[in-house]
């Protein structure tokens, strides 16, 4: 709207070339005259940027009656005579708005400003009399719309609740029913739904030429907001309206104004009594009311028309004089601060709105300047979150500037660190006063910066070190594009969380916020949606979310960024209705945005990983319980194990070494949720396990188990796949099932003791930032890796086991030809034949053969077995054994039995086996194969 530098915005061109046109004017029977007011709605309430003061609720929007057209009551109108008084004026408009939005805690992008410029010609006829042609510029710098459906505060039941969502709907609404109008449709154009679409009403679809300027963006991450910005312009465009010339004589205009307030005082002596009356169905109490709201709204008309009336009896020359001194005495304020600024040490604001920052200059106040609200009768005075009456002190002595904390609790930062003693302030140094006064200190007497100070200084890197000295990652280096796009995500709402933290501490909310963590599978099982992940990849993604918890009896609540968001601004209104001195403790609670309804609490998660699918392993494990923190919060046994289609375990000798032999078949697998164990007996109303597999819609869910912290689930579900694909396959090598352990809550009674304590003493006690700082700073993204290490490197231990056991037998096989070959008569030692031999061995992956042998002490015909065939007698022996149903005889094939011994996975004991066959001496002895299966 403004624009930058060189490059100029909408505004300064429109005036530029509206007061161009004027200088060239040489009409003497013709003048022309300019005002220009500046007003900001936030929170539907409207505040007038060129005034310092507002009242509490904001300016009243009225309604005109004969032209039914609204306006905001006392808003400050300002004649200007160049675009220079105009930009001086803006900056003053910024200045007060920066002011404003740091005490009332509010954030400008969330504001709507609207700049008014109205331009009167005004000429004098051959007799005399004055015509006066007005036209009103709206210039509307909306604000940008929340994100809700990508955000994730679609789930929120109070997603409708934060007004600016509602305003830019209201928007939406009026002009979708002014488009429906343009094309003869009978609709009714809701211009009262919200404050922004009363004073537009006649810039949308009255006597106006409107503009709608849209600001797309070209990144593939907003395409949808892209799309969305494009069909609103699309629906505006087709708005058709009819600008006719707005021509009145000035002394008919004056004659119906003195009219119409000789007509309203009339009304207020009778206080509408005949109106009233005919209402013969309302209460006394609604008549007295309606009596009420009918003299105010005669007062407010009868005061708009008498300044009118005023106005118009001070010549133009006049009332522009007066704005031009009222405007020179900023010029020189401004002046002598910049002279000041080059001269004494100071403080500079940062916002997070680039326009607002170094707007606002705190100058020191001699040898001790004392800091704090209002209350407290201080030399700077600082409104908003967590300022205290005594907030901070700074000293200057001997050419040191010194400062301190100016009472208990009072929180302030530098650098990003908590202060709770003396500290010397050094040039540029960031000072946070509670929780969102931001301010660099400039010292021009002594202008060296630290080293490592950075040139630009802004509030993000002012928040970046608070973030830093929480103990979270600020660096890219050896991040993954997301990971670098979560961390960005977590830096942009840490901010967000401090504030919210203050706002209940200050109204004694009984509510802690942190943010956390957890991977995407919980995030949705949390948000009770059935939209599975759609990728592979989409598993393994971390998500951030924000926790909240009751301070008095231990619940928690997960919240999805964008859901936390919602409830943020819906907060802030909260806040600044408190500010404003409503009684919020009236508020339902199905409208209090602290509040929720008690949900299942994730207790934390455990990862099975699925390599060992890939090779028809069985994986069996009591897998580690882990919070967002990585804290072990109990146990879960598991076992994922191949089976057949009616849910049979497959033998031992299933065993493939390639996970591509398993493409193109029939492929069945059982997950088994054995028993848990918990340690924190809150927990004991009730636990249960959730997951669910890539592709699944909907998560599987065992029994809730009651009055337990050791539940025996003994669930069990058998997945089957028709045909095993690559994708599969990748699946199992590189992904895990996520287990997430759910406990119930139910809104207990508040302990008494915990009651007697506020939300601030309940939180400071609730903290254990030494502890979780140690598990942060390693990195945030660390989740429950460790926990899944040591699944993954038990899956890893039993296949090299496996392939250990087959090297082990063409090793064996390789040193009985070399003995064999040894052994031979010097003539039979030809060497062709044993390279031959002994490079079949080595160049084979093996066949594996069924065959039966008689165990020790066994009498019957002998158990199956499996055992691996190398080198140039497999093809011959497999074609037999596939004559013979799949098995070949023992005797065949015993020169390729080499019992091996084989360490246990266990540990304690001897680590042996016993499964020797008869005829080896060697109980600890066991065959090559332990796996039984048809021909490979």
């Amino acid at each position: 709207m403004v624009g930058y530098g060189p490059n100029k915005g909408i505004v300064p061109i429109t005036c530029d070339e509206l007061f161009k046109t004027i200088s060239e004017n040489k009409d003497t029977n013709k003048r022309f005259e300019i005002t220009f007011s500046m007003l900001e709605i936030y929170n539907e309430q409207v505040r007038d940027l060129l005034a310092k003061d507002n009242p509490k609720g904001g300016l009243q929007v009225r309604q005109n009656p004969k032209l039914g057209m609204f306006y905001v009551q006392d808003l400050k109108k300002v004649p200007v005579g160049s675009y220079a008084e105009i930009e001086m004026r803006m900056e003053q408009g910024t200045s007060n708005r920066t002011v404003a939005s740091t005490n009332m805690n509010a954030t400008s992008s969330r504001a709507h400003t609207v700049v008014t410029i109205v331009f009167d010609q005004i000429f004098i006829n051959e007799n005399g009399e004055e015509t006066k042609k007005s036209s009103t510029m709206n210039l509307v710098d909306l604000a940008g719309s929340e994100r809700a459906d990508s955000t994730g505060a679609t789930g929120d039941r109070l997603k409708e609740g934060a007004n600016i969502n509602r305003s830019l709907s209201a928007l939406g609404n009026v002009i979708s029913a002014l488009a429906d109008a343009s094309e003869k449709k009978k609709v009714v154009v809701p211009y009262r739904e919200s404050i922004l679409t009363k004073l537009l009403q006649n810039a949308l679809g009255g006597n106006s030429k409107t503009v709608m300027i849209a600001a797309l963006s070209p990144a593939d991450i907003n395409y949808d907001e892209t799309l969305s910005t494009l069909r609103y312009a699309d629906r505006a465009k087709k708005i058709k309206n009819q600008a006719v010339i707005n021509e009145n004589p000035m002394d008919k205009m004056i004659r119906e104004l003195k009219e119409e307030n000789d007509r309203l005082k009339k009304a207020l002596e009778s206080g509408g009594s005949v109106n009233i009356e005919q209402k013969g169905s309302m209460s006394p109490e609604e008549i007295e009311l309606l009596r009420k709201d009918m003299e105010e709204k005669i007062r407010a008309q009868l005061l708009a028309n008498q300044h009118l009336l005023n106005e118009t009896e001070r010549t133009w020359d006049e009332k522009l004089s007066a704005a031009r001194n009222e405007t020179d005495a900023i010029a020189k304020e401004e002046n002598r601060e910049i002279a000041r600024k080059n001269k004494e040490p100071h403080l500079m604001n940062l916002n997070e709105d680039p326009m607002l920052s170094g707007v606002v200059c705190l100058f020191l106040n001699g040898a001790t300047t004392v800091i704090g609200c209002k209350s407290g009768n201080p030399d700077i005075v600082l409104n908003g979150l967590s300022i205290q009456k005594k907030h901070a002190v700074i000293s200057q002595e001997k050419g040191s500037i010194t400062l301190k904390p100016g009472s208990d609790g009072a929180k302030t930062r530098v650098n990003g660190s908590l202060i709770t003693g003396l500290r010397t302030l050094e040039h540029m140094d960031r000072i946070i006063f509670g929780s969102n006064h931001v301010y660099v200190f400039v010292n021009p007497l002594n202008p060296k910066a630290p080293e490592g100070t950075p040139q630009d200084i802004n509030w993000e890197f002012a928040q970046k070190e608070v973030a830093k000295a929480k103990g979270y990652s600020t660096g890219t280096s050896g991040l993954s594009k997301e990971q670098q796009v979560v961390q960005e995500q977590i830096l942009e709402i840490l901010p967000m969380v401090s504030e919210v933290n203050a706002i209940s501490e200050e109204l004694n909310k009984y509510r802690s916020f942190e943010v956390v963590l957890i991977s995407a599978v919980a995030v949705l099982a949390s948000s009770n949606t059935e939209a599975g992940p759609q990728t592979i990849e989409d598993y393994d993604k971390l998500r951030v979310m924000v926790k909240m918890k009751n301070m008095l009896n231990g619940n928690t609540w997960l919240w999805e960024s964008g859901k936390f968001m919602n409830r943020k601004f819906l907060i802030q209104e909260m806040y600044q209705k408190y500010q404003d001195g409503e009684n919020i403790a009236l508020i339902p609670k199905e409208k209090d945005p602290f509040w929720e309804p008690t949900e299942d609490a994730l207790i934390g998660t455990a990862n099975v990983f699925l390599q060992s699918l890939s090779y028809a392993l069985e994986f069996d494990d009591e897998l580690p319980i882990t919070d967002h923190q990585g804290h072990e919060e109990g146990k879960l046994k598991v076992t994922i194990i191949p089976c057949t289609q009616n849910g049979q375990s497959l033998d031992e000798n299933s065993f493939v070494e390639d996970p591509t032999e398993l493409l193109g078949k029939h492929f069945c697998f059982k997950i088994i949720i054995k028993a848990a164990e918990v340690y924190k007996s809150r927990y004991n109303l009730g636990i249960k396990v959730k997951y669910k597999l890539w592709g699944d819609k909907e998560f599987t869910e065992t029994q809730m188990m009651k009055g337990t912290l050791t539940p025996q689930f003994n669930h069990s579900r058998i997945v089957s796949i028709d045909n095993l694909t690559s994708e599969h396959l990748e699946f199992f090598e590189n992904h895990s099932i996520t287990f997430l352990m759910y406990g119930k809550q139910e809104d207990s009674p508040t302990d008494p003791k915990l009651a007697k304590l506020t939300t601030k003493e309940l939180r400071e006690m609730d903290q254990t930032e030494s502890s979780t700082q140690a598990v942060r700073k390693k990195s945030i993204f660390q989740s429950d890796t460790h926990a899944s290490e040591g699944a993954h490197l038990k899956t890893d231990l039993v296949l090299l086991q496996r392939k250990y056991e087959r090297l082990a037998q063409k090793e064996k096989r390789m040193m009985q030809l070399c003995d064999e070959w040894g052994q031979a008569p010097k003539e039979h030692q030809q060497f062709d034949a044993f390279y031959r031999a002994v490079s079949a061995v080595a160049y084979s992956s093996g066949t594996r053969l069924k065959t039966r042998a008689l165990l020790v002490n066994q009498q019957d015909d002998g158990d199956t077995f499996s055992l691996y065939v190398f080198g140039e007698e497999e093809e011959h022996l497999a074609h037999e054994a596939e004559q013979n149903n799949g098995i070949i005889n023992y005797d065949k094939v015993k020169n390729h039995h080499f019992p091996i011994k084989k360490a246990s996975l266990q540990s304690g004991g001897n680590g042996l086996l016993t499964n020797g066959v008869k005829g080896h001496k060697d109980g600890n002895e066991t065959t090559s194969g332990s796996f039984t299966c048809n021909i490979t």
